[in-house]
């Protein structure tokens, strides 16, 4: 059916469902309104003063003015594109709302940066200039092609939010665009990008442009992948994902954001060309990295030496990388995989990861960030200079800026584009994948206006209220998700008669009238999970979850303990809500002190029982770290000798 086309970052030819956009998702209250709120009013300002103060925009002044630009060059060498995902953020959170002042803000980046684009379109600081290394001489580390991609994402997201806007950024990135093909076409340099990134944004761009050069240009670089085009590293060509075709590998492996970015791009050259064994391997590849490979918390990244996945079952928690950008890369590859095949399980991993790791990245002000997410912390960490980039992993806390900040920016233009991934439709009606108050609305191709409105305390109430907000002749569908977690107690309630949902999806359709209301109730009571046992790092522990949010025991809600570690669940007592905390019950025990830790007597080696059981409050696994340094862990470890031996 012919659509109009909505503002959001996905926006495929074909597929099973169809993406709404910025403009037809309104978030008006709860969890995430409030972080689009501080993303917009402290997160935006925030980076660009960081962008300003480090150097990284006054990079395209040196490279316009002919300056000494390789003397006074400042930052890492894929710095441009953080100022292009400062800029898309603020293209989203433009079209989010109309705001004069961003507007400006944008305008005034947005010049300097065409300022320095040389005249054949190339655009970038780090390299090609004198005293430079020459264009294009360092593809595994110099996120040249890396650069072009964020710039072409910026670009495209203000023409689907002010389409038509005078401020030349989509024509800078067209002509960056071009050169890019020029250089690396069928009969140019046969070369990939360390970094994968810019396949989903050439096939975004050449969906935004209507120009198939640059579709054709991404199924390229997808076919050149894996062939080892890229000369070997000390972490082996798995960290770029060139030891293998993207065709035939079985899972996400390396480098995790670069993992995740690369299959997003290989779904979207397979849905614009129609390439089902490209779509399949990429599903196969998600599947087994979701169901082996990923955190409870959807991080994923177990190595820190190479921020990459480990092998199957490889999850230990307190080495979990969790790279937030990783967490980004999983939700840009589930969106395309839901929109592609309409399974639920996408969405699922979606609100897991959202919840988990994206919403964890910022402190409450939006000032701060992690950018690894670890699931376990020892020691009490240290403040970081607040007056210093921090080393990337170094940060105990949450850092202001890093010496690499591609967190912060990735974080912000996700937040400001989130509305895009609430909701969906289809020839039938609407879906409701992520539960936020709010309103959808759809326009379909023959002018009928599908829009309902939603109202929920989500994810701390489980009631989720439907409510049609027009009168329509014609029957459409409502489709809700009932995520994987709600094994029990979902039900749903249509015209007072209420029945039992079990996980994926349930739809009505109906002819509907204005008023008339559907009533999703999920059962976010808290409970204990229990790992695979296949995961050597967490046998014998639980984590506790509270519908979608995971919960953490953080030392500052046990003053009278040295550390989380000494505590022990007590799992015969489920967890429960306490004045609106989850409490457990635990015991305190006290490690035995050895001249050798290793001993033939498991009673000898317990620990001792120190204290009488008592319940323990928990934290929000996202909202840790929020009330000063302090030590904290995820999985806990049991105090019931079964699941000691699980």
């Amino acid at each position: 059916m012919a659509r109009t086309a909505p503002a959001a970052p996905v926006l495929p030819a074909r597929g099973r469902l169809w993406p709404l956009g910025v403009g037809d998702v309104r978030i008006t209250g709860g969890f995430w309104a409030r972080r689009q709120e501080v993303n917009a009013d402290a997160t935006l300002a925030h980076i660009e003063h960081w962008l300003e103060r480090e150097g990284w925009i006054r990079n395209f002044d040196l490279a316009a003015s002919g300056g000494d630009l390789a003397g006074r060059r400042r930052g890492r060498e894929f710095s441009d594109s953080e100022v292009y995902k400062y800029l898309e953020a603020l293209a989203w959170e433009i079209g989010r709302r109309d705001d004069d002042g961003l507007e400006a803000r944008f305008r005034a980046v947005v010049a300097r940066v065409a300022a320095a684009q040389e005249p054949d379109g190339y655009l970038n600081t780090r390299f090609g200039r004198p005293g430079q290394q020459p264009r294009w001489s360092d593809l595994e580390w110099g996120h040249e092609v890396y650069c072009v991609g964020h710039l072409l994402h910026a670009a495209v997201a203000r023409a689907r939010t002010r389409p038509g806007a005078d401020d030349g950024l989509v024509e800078v990135a067209r002509r960056a665009a071009d050169n890019l093909c020029d250089t690396f076409g069928a009969d140019g340099l046969d070369g990939v990008c360390g970094h994968p990134g810019i396949e989903t944004a050439l096939v975004e761009f050449a969906r935004v442009t209507g120009d198939d050069r640059y579709l054709v240009q991404a199924a390229l670089f997808v076919d050149r992948r894996g062939h080892g085009r890229l000369r070997d590293v000390e972490f082996g060509r798995e960290y770029f994902q060139d030891e293998t075709p993207v065709r035939e590998a079985t899972s996400l492996r390396g480098h995790a954001v670069r993992a995740n970015y690369l299959a997003a791009g290989a779904v979207d050259v397979a849905v614009e060309l129609k390439d089902v064994v490209l779509l399949d391997a990429v599903r196969g590849q998600w599947a087994n990295a979701v169901t082996r490979r990923t955190y409870v918390t959807g991080g994923q990244g177990s190595r820190h030496q190479d921020e990459a996945f480990g092998g199957d079952w490889v999850l230990p928690p307190d080495r979990a990388y969790s790279e937030t950008c990783a967490g980004v890369g999983s939700v840009m590859l589930a969106w395309r995989l839901l929109l592609a095949d309409g399974d639920p399980r996408y969405a699922d991993l979606i609100e897991r990861t959202l919840f988990n790791v994206v919403s964890t990245s910022p402190a409450e002000d939006g000032r701060s960030f992690f950018y690894a997410n670890t699931l376990h912390r020892r020691e009490v960490g240290t403040r970081p200079d607040a007056d210093r980039p921090s080393l990337r992993a170094a940060a105990s806390l949450r850092a202001p800026w890093f010496e690499v900040s591609c967190c912060p920016t990735n974080v912000a233009r996700t937040l400001a584009s989130l509305s895009a991934y609430v909701a969906t439709a289809d020839d039938e009606g609407l879906q409701l994948h992520q539960y936020v108050p709010g309103t959808v609305e759809h326009r379909r191709a023959d002018g009928r206006r599908l829009r309902v409105s939603v109202e929920t305390g989500y994810p701390h109430d489980g009631e989720i209220r439907v409510v049609v907000d027009g009168d329509d002749d014609h029957p459409w569908a409502l489709t809700l998700r009932v995520p994987g977690w709600a094994e029990r107690g979902a039900t749903l309630t249509v015209d007072g008669r209420t029945r039992a949902v079990a996980p994926g999806s349930v739809t009505e359709r109906r002819t509907w009238r204005r008023g008339d209301e559907v009533v999703l109730r999920l059962p976010v009571e808290p409970r204990f999970t229990h790992p695979d046992p296949r995961i050597d790092a967490v046998r014998g522990c639980v984590a506790v979850e509270r519908g979608p949010v995971v919960h953490a025991l953080e030392s500052v809600d046990v003053p009278g303990v040295g550390s989380v570690d000494e505590l022990r669940v007590d799992t015969s007592t489920p967890p429960k809500l306490v004045d609106g905390r989850v409490t457990v019950r635990c015991v305190r025990v006290r490690p035995r002190d050895h001249d050798w830790p290793y001993l033939p007597d498991p009673a000898r080696a317990a620990p001792e029982v120190d204290d009488e059981p008592a319940d323990v409050p928990l934290v929000a696994y996202h909202a840790w770290a929020n009330r000063g340094p302090s030590t904290m862990r995820v999985w806990l470890p049991t105090a019931d000798p079964k699941e000691e031996t699980a």
